[in-house]
């Protein structure tokens, strides 16, 4: 009987498994080797959904804008004048009768903010400023009466605002109006060639100092109105009085203002005279 093995024939290592007499790759080192070619198909597929990157046509342009760095190093404006709280029907009908005897109203509205979603309120206050005061009429405080409307749809009484059809839209959800003779500042300022639409920039640019916003999103139906938030609110109203006073008194001329400059924006937002 022959003991020897023969060299053609398996042997078993002590680990058990079954090896050849001479070395061959392993399964996973021969899969190593092989690298599979992705169908042509699949890569176009896969460069089709990116999304190509499209260009946005710019356009140089001329204008009188002031940026947000440059807005928040300037002064901070104030109004230091009389300010009359209305929270009962009282002192409506004095307030009424005095802002009727006025040509021209600085006009604002306030709204508590909702930080919860489907969360919404009412208009809480109302600014009405005249030369001598501004009235902060609470009307989640004080019910709307025939008078004040009369007032808000006087046509020859100008009340003087910034994006007016937002408060429009807030104070018609409590009553029925008509408004007569309203002045939207946002657009009355392009004719002196201002592009920004914010009271805060527009009476920057004109001023040359900064309208607060700290309080804008505080309780505006807070049992108490506090100090910063009655001086705010105002100041919007009366900022924008102050703005129509002055265009009209002495104008602006925007080639001489360090705010009129060269602009890069896209094309879809030039401005349309």
């Amino acid at each position: 009987m022959n003991n020897t093995t023969p060299k053609n024939k398996r042997r078993r290592s002590r680990s058990g498994a079954t090896t050849s007499g001479s070395k061959a790759p392993s399964r996973a080192r021969a899969k190593s080797k092989v690298t599979k070619k992705k169908p042509a198909a699949s890569l176009e597929k896969k460069a089709a959904s990116k999304p190509e990157k499209v260009e946005i046509p710019m356009h140089k342009v001329w204008m009188t804008s002031i940026p947000k760095a440059e807005l928040a190093e300037l002064p901070a404006a104030v109004y230091g004048g009389k300010i009359t709280i209305v929270d009962t029907p009282e002192l409506l009908q004095q307030a009424v009768a005095t802002l009727s005897k006025s040509k021209v109203l600085g006009f604002d509205t306030e709204t508590k903010p909702s930080f919860k979603r489907g969360e919404h309120y009412s208009v809480s206050l109302l600014q009405l400023a005249c030369d001598e005061e501004c009235f902060l009429i609470r009307l989640n405080k004080v019910a709307v009466t025939e008078e004040l409307k009369k007032l808000l749809e006087n046509q020859d009484i100008l009340k003087v605002g910034v994006s007016i059809h937002d408060d429009f839209h807030q104070l018609k959800k409590l009553f029925d109006m008509d408004p007569q003779g309203f002045v939207e500042l946002q657009t009355y300022v392009k004719k002196y060639n201002i592009a920004d639409n914010s009271l805060s920039r527009i009476y920057a640019i004109i001023f040359g100092n900064r309208i607060s916003k700290g309080q804008r999103l505080t309780n505006w139906e807070a049992s108490q109105l506090n100090e910063h938030q009655q001086e705010y609110a105002a100041l919007d109203a009366v900022a924008c009085l102050r703005i129509w006073y002055h265009l009209q008194a002495k104008g602006f001329d925007y080639k001489t203002s360090k705010y009129y400059r060269e602009f890069e924006i896209p094309a879809s937002q030039v401005p349309h005279n």
